[in-house]
Parts: structure tokens; sequence; C-alpha cells
């Protein structure tokens, strides 16, 4: 069994809930820490576009024997990273480097609802405030809610002028 099988299996088995919420938890304790790495290493001399295989960065990372939980991590990554990985066929030797595109890694980190992740310090090290918070508005201007439904004081949409509760809404 590949170590993504273990993972998909693992993530989303939920009959046992306590094992459930103890690997997830796992997880999240260990992507943190990976992704404060990352961040770190960002500003400093840049090791993560080094090519190492999977076992190599797994251990870097922290995951250590935690094989699945790392390819997990690769599958969270894998739309931020301009680097794709056949995740079914990940084992230890596999070649791996992160070429990361931070801006979309942290409005990624919004969509998934990560605060965990996209409240880090480290993010200081690596994109400036300001540009922070211009992804931060972006984000949230394209998750504006928008509702097309008509309000029943509003004039009706067929065109008689009519309000919306006394024309075609008066059935509805």
């Amino acid at each position: 069994m590949s170590y993504y099988s273990v993972w998909s299996q693992k993530s989303e088995d939920i009959s046992d809930p306590k094992q459930y919420e103890k690997y997830i938890q796992k997880y999240y304790v260990l992507e943190r820490e990976a992704y404060r790495y990352l961040l770190n290493d960002y500003a400093g001399d840049r090791k993560q576009s080094e090519e190492k295989s999977a076992r190599e960065w797994a251990t870097t990372l922290g995951f250590d024997s935690d094989m699945d939980i790392f390819v997990g991590f690769l599958e969270g990554m894998q739309s931020s990273s301009n680097v794709e990985y056949p995740l079914e066929d990940v084992v230890d030797e596999t070649p791996v480097h992160f070429d990361l595109d931070y801006e979309k890694l942290l409005y990624s980190m919004h969509e998934a609802k990560a605060n965990w992740l996209f409240g880090l310090d480290e993010w200081k090290l690596v994109l400036d405030p300001e540009r922070h918070q211009e992804i931060v508005k972006q984000f949230r201007r394209d998750h504006i809610a928008v509702s097309n439904k008509v309000g029943r004081n509003e004039p009706c949409p067929c065109g008689s002028g009519k309000k919306y509760k006394a024309c075609c809404g008066k059935n509805a």
C-alpha cells in the first residue's frame, strides 16, 4: 500500500473518531512545524530548492517515520508548488524539491481557513506586510457573498414597474 493510500485512508476514516482526531491533530502539528522550517529557510539559505529524497525531506521537516503524513503534506502544498508530484507513486527515494509560490501558498492557506498556518510569524520573513495585506484583501474580495435574490420591496425584474411582492413574487 502506498504512503498516499495510507494517508487517504486514515485522513478520511471517521469510524473511530478518537483515532481520527489524534491522526489529524498530529498532521496539523507536523504541518505547522514544516511550514515554519520552510518559511524560515526562505529568508535563509534556501535549502528548500535542494533536491533530496522524500525520506530525507520528511526527516528534515520533522515527519520522521510518518511518511504517510508527509505525503499528505505534499498533497496540501501541491496547488502552491511549481512542481507536481504523482502522490500515489511517492516512495522513500522519490526526488523532492520545493519550488513554492509563496503568494499562492498564503492565499491557499486562507482558502483552507488554516489560521494556524497563515498566522505564523515567519510569514514576515517572506512577504513584506503590505504585500501580505494585499493578498489577504484579494482573498476577501474573491470570497464576498453575492446574491441575485430579488427583495420583496424592490421593483419586479419583469419590468412591470410594480414591487416584486405585488407582481411576480405574489405567488412565489
